[in-house]
């Protein structure tokens, strides 16, 4: 009966129209109702210690820092950085568009931040070459996909901090995956364009990519220096939220020049309010996650999953459809907050490492982000990219169907995620 007040009550709500964080809090309020504990203190007191996290701080900072590097010409650098290297091969600017996917990744953090530069930079390129809109528009969204994979990440964030797992080893942990994703889409552009007879650009000399990789020398630091310093043990997930802030500022404002001060403030704007957004709904989250605990919730769904503790694989590949499910329907942040104190004694009980679980839910979850109809980096892109959203969807389908393969590949075989962690560690 409580997973059915729990359930109802949230789903209910969303079906109303009420945003998330809220449908969160009016679902623990039906928690407490039914549990008769119901105080409005309690409740008050919950949403305050939810985001009193110092972990949490990581958040502001990387979004700060993901805004600035768009605004300051940190992106801009990459993107030709990687049109220097990859844009002279057949269907070359799908090539460029997945290098610096994987380059911007290890800046932001941000799905939405980094489709967003994409598509603002690469799109009318890839159009204006004679590529298919939806389909460049698609492996654009796509590409948005491995932003909260490499790191830094702000969804191992919110997970390390929901689920009690080392954020440093998820951040190392995302490495190699994010990049296997990035193979996927390589080996399904180059599948999809085979037959287009575009001519590329011609190959840059190496004066030229040498060039180029001084203009975003500095941008290609800040990924070595944060990797290098989780790794180092020098500074925590939180203090290189704000290394990467600092470092972007000065960067974008003394290094290259290109920040004014309106420029800086609006970035300051919009950081301030993404974050409010998704620091609310941690703290909402945080009421029905204490609820879940009271009310013994996890017991009563490792009893429902116990025929398949034994056979960790399997109990994976259920969890990852039920996550695949519920992320055509819901954006990332909600998800890992609801889903994260209901599954996670699951996975201790199988006795399947955290950090492995915590890549394979991520990743998942990030993948939502493309998955119709909800698709947040799809509206981004729509919107960005001035496309109709069917046009979109259309283009990503065959990249998120293989973004699915690859993460079910994980599930099967987890040495390619554990292994080459173990060797960052």
């Amino acid at each position: 009966m409580t997973i059915t007040v729990f359930l109802g009550s949230l789903l209910a709500a969303m079906a109303l129209g009420v945003p998330i964080a809220f449908s969160l809090l009016l679902c623990g309020a039906a928690l407490m109702w039914h549990m008769n504990m119901f105080d409005a203190q309690i409740l008050a007191q919950n949403v305050i210690e939810g985001a009193n996290s110092f972990p949490l701080l990581a958040v502001p900072f990387f979004m700060l820092a993901g805004e600035v590097m768009n605004t300051g010409g940190l992106s801009r650098r990459i993107v030709e950085f990687a049109m220097a290297l990859v844009g002279h091969i057949r269907g070359g600017l799908g090539y460029v568009t997945i290098v610096a996917a994987c380059l911007l990744s290890a800046l932001s953090g941000s799905a939405v931040a980094d489709a967003a530069a994409l598509t603002a930079l690469l799109l009318p390129m890839m159009v204006k070459a004679g590529h298919d809109k939806a389909r460049s528009g698609g492996l654009i969204a796509a590409c948005g996909v491995i932003g909260p994979i490499i790191p830094p990440s702000i969804g191992f964030v919110i997970f390390g901090v929901s689920a009690n797992v080392s954020i440093s080893k998820l951040f190392l942990a995302g490495i190699f995956p994010g990049i296997v994703l990035g193979a996927g889409l390589w080996i399904t552009w180059g599948w999809l364009t085979r037959r287009e007879q575009l001519t590329p650009p011609p190959r840059k000399s190496m004066a030229e990519i040498m060039a180029a990789m001084r203009s975003a020398g500095w941008a290609l630091m800040l990924p070595l220096i944060i990797l290098v310093g989780l790794r180092m043990g020098v500074f925590t997930p939180t203090e290189a939220a704000v290394v990467a802030a600092v470092y972007a500022l000065f960067v974008a404002g003394v290094i290259y020049r290109e920040l004014t001060w309106t420029m800086l403030f609006d970035a300051f704007r919009v950081a301030a309010k993404t974050t409010a957004v998704v620091m609310f709904l941690v703290a909402a989250a945080m009421v029905s996650a204490w609820l879940i605990t009271v009310a013994n919730l996890p017991a009563q769904v490792v009893d429902l999953l116990q025929p398949f503790l034994d056979r960790p694989t399997m109990l994976l590949a259920i969890i990852m459809v039920l996550v695949m499910i519920v992320g055509t329907a819901m954006d990332m942040t909600p998800t890992i907050l609801i889903l994260t104190p209901v599954l996670m004694p699951i996975i201790k009980a199988a006795g399947i490492d955290p950090v492995y679980f915590g890549v394979l839910f991520i990743i998942n979850n990030s993948i939502g982000l493309v998955t119709p109809p909800v698709g947040t980096v799809l509206n981004v892109v729509a919107g960005v990219g001035r496309m109709r959203m069917d046009d979109v969807t259309r283009g990503v389908v065959p990249f998120m169907v293989v973004q699915f393969v690859v993460m079910f590949l994980m599930v099967v075989f987890p040495q390619i995620v554990m292994v080459p962690a173990h060797w960052f560690y």
